[in-house]
């Protein structure tokens, strides 16, 4: 085997014809979109210093939408990309897992919200695979409602909760190590 058959064999990799080129722009598009809007997702976790941030909720849209995209490509039917998306499910609820932490100390649970996250970035990376770009798109703007708005909602629910407990406890009352 001589250099001029390798590089023929590398280039002959590379080529693309012009019945290609419409599907390779597809399948970038749907690639950066999901990058894009886990990226999105992956801000509003940046900001609050979540243990899962903007590189991570990135590269589990692209890992996703890689997964769903790849067997695409290679015309696979129905029945083996369900077993892929399986595949993508189980694995990212693996990840989403990891996040999870109890501090029995305190009887809390650290990381629900990373964990959804990473599982919500994941599906709409999927959306983003599978051509579905508005429902990928609305369902960013959806938990990104969720992820930023709705917090300060929590807050004050928080507050008033513990608000509550501490008028029930008496004036003088620790509240520290009750339930909530």
């Amino acid at each position: 085997m001589d250099l001029a058959t390798v590089l023929a064999a590398v280039a002959d990799e590379f080529a693309v014809d012009a019945a290609e080129v419409g599907e390779h722009a597809r399948v970038l598009v749907r690639l950066l979109l999901a990058v894009a809007l886990g990226a999105v997702l992956g801000y509003d976790r940046e900001r609050r210093e979540s243990a899962a941030g903007l590189r991570t909720h990135m590269l589990v849209a692209l890992g996703t939408a890689l997964f769903a995209l790849a067997p695409q490509a290679a015309v696979f039917g129905a029945d083996p990309m369900s077993r892929v998306l399986q595949g993508i499910v189980a694995g990212i609820g693996f990840l989403g897992a990891g996040a999870i932490l109890k501090r029995t100390e305190h009887g809390e649970v650290r990381g629900l919200t990373t964990a959804a996250g990473i599982w919500a970035t994941a599906a709409i990376a999927v959306a983003c695979a599978m051509g579905r770009v508005w429902l990928a798109i609305a369902s960013t703007l959806a938990c990104y409602v969720v992820l930023a708005l709705l917090v300060r909602a929590e807050a004050r629910m928080k507050e008033a909760r513990a608000t509550a407990n501490s008028a029930e406890a008496g004036p003088g009352a620790s509240t520290e190590g009750s339930p909530s």
